[in-house]
């Protein structure tokens, strides 16, 4: 799975647009944290924080991987630039980021975003 990550002053209206005006399909919304989805990929939005290594003032590619220590090394042995080395996060990802020649962050990790169910159970707001 391939997710866009982005930061906002305002996740709830934020969330609020891209479903409202884009048509995402919202999952899980809350001020703190908000996953919507289009066609099996995921926008997964958070807000910004001045310290936040993941702020990069753009969009972070977001890739769902089941061993992320296995590719970490791949990356380090293919000579990749770890920006972010591998992290347990709160939430129980293990996560790591690289940036690419170009500048772009890319990140990669055992979270995986669940579309919502039909009945919108899963939707907080």
């Amino acid at each position: 799975m391939i997710c866009t990550t982005l930061r906002s002053d305002d996740v709830l209206a934020l969330a609020h647009w891209l479903s409202g005006t884009l048509g995402l399909t919202p999952g899980y919304v809350a001020a703190d944290h908000a996953e919507l989805f289009w066609h099996g990929g995921a926008v997964l939005l958070g807000p910004r924080r001045p310290d936040d290594p993941w702020d990069t003032g753009g969009a972070v590619t977001y890739l769902v991987v089941d061993d992320p220590d296995a590719h970490h090394a791949r990356v380090v042995a293919a000579g990749g630039e770890i920006v972010l080395g591998l992290t347990d996060q709160d939430y129980g990802s293990r996560e790591f980021a690289v940036v690419d020649a170009e500048g772009n962050r890319w990140s990669f990790g055992t979270y995986r975003p669940t579309e919502p169910v039909s009945d919108g159970t899963n939707r907080a707001y």
